[in-house]
């Protein structure tokens, strides 16, 4: 395989997954719901374990934006199709990290959560061949963890807020990109 043709395999990823914008839209919803669970009267344990729940909607919700988009989910003749399920599982190996602070330290859990997803992106931008998830990997870490110094624990709920209105730039960002990509791409 040459450099052309990976170049052209990630291009290729990119156009017909629309660059993820299902996952990323999808995931901004779920981070505004994240940020209504916050501002609830509950202890920071109890909003914990509710964000968990409340993220369990992030697959049936990205993929009904896959159908309303028309976004490929599984394109087999591509080869690096495996390659974005694998990127996806890494986050897996950031949640004993989470689960602590859950136990050790539940007020931050938000933030923990914000900067273990929004670091999660990094890889997506050589996958997608945008540098654009690269950035704001940078800007949803580098946020969180100074809103998470900034703030009281009593408006922690701005952090998913933070995280929601970043993913859904990102996600416009991604479509403009996207376009850009299929408009230049030889038929």
């Amino acid at each position: 395989m040459t450099l052309e043709n990976l170049t052209e395999l990630r291009i290729d990823f990119s156009v017909k997954s629309k660059n993820g914008i299902d996952f990323t839209l999808a995931a901004g919803i779920v981070w505004i719901l994240i940020s209504w669970i916050w501002t609830l009267n509950f202890k920071s344990y109890d909003k914990s374990v509710f964000t968990f729940i409340i993220g369990a909607l992030m697959m049936p919700l990205a993929f009904f934006l896959s159908k309303l988009f028309k976004t490929t989910w599984t394109n087999r003749e591509n080869p690096l199709q495996a390659l974005g399920l694998w990127l996806n599982f890494s986050q897996l190996f950031y949640f004993p990290f989470l689960i602590f602070s859950l136990i050790k330290f539940p007020d931050y859990f938000v933030m923990v959560y914000v900067i273990i997803t929004g670091a999660h992106f990094f890889p997506y931008a050589w996958f997608y061949k945008t540098n654009l998830y690269a950035v704001f990997a940078g800007i949803i870490s580098v946020g969180a963890m100074t809103l998470g110094l900034i703030l009281p624990i009593e408006k922690m709920y701005f952090l998913p807020l933070f995280m929601s209105v970043c993913l859904i730039t990102l996600t416009i960002l991604l479509f403009i990109n996207c376009t850009r990509k299929k408009v230049s791409r030889p038929e």
